[in-house]
């Protein structure tokens, strides 16, 4: 008689961003990895600006704006401090930002972002940039 227990793994999958259609299995595109999901909910809060969505005028970070402010520090300085405090706001659930930092270089903004997934522990980098 064996003592072998079997351990069930589940998956969770959630819609793809940016938003597509699986044309093989004919319905909505999934993403079954869970630290590219919260990756792209990043995304969302960064990429969303404020008054974008309907229910929710007050989401997003409106890193898109950025691009007609002036290629200086202090763009990046005020950008640093709103990508944070949008992240904390509204993914405080998921990830837990170790640091935020934006450079301004040339006629870009270049964000690094340091994060840890709550659900596993795992210290993950995101590197974005916008051109201005």
């Amino acid at each position: 008689m064996s003592n072998a227990t079997t351990v069930k793994t589940t998956t969770t999958e959630s819609l793809r961003y940016p938003f597509s259609v699986d044309d093989s299995a004919g319905r909505l595109a999934q993403e079954p990895a869970y630290a590219a999901h919260v990756e792209q909910l990043i995304k969302q809060v960064l990429l969303t600006g404020p008054g974008e969505r309907i229910n929710r005028p007050d989401f997003g970070c409106g890193l898109r704006r950025m691009v007609f402010a002036p290629n200086a520090d202090a763009t990046a300085q005020l950008l640093q401090v709103t990508v944070m405090q949008s992240l904390e706001k509204w993914l405080a659930s998921v990830i837990t930002v170790d640091s935020v930092v934006v450079r301004a270089i040339d006629d870009a903004l270049e964000l690094r972002l340091v994060y840890v997934l709550k659900a596993r522990g795992e210290r993950r980098y995101l590197n974005l940039e916008v051109a201005l």
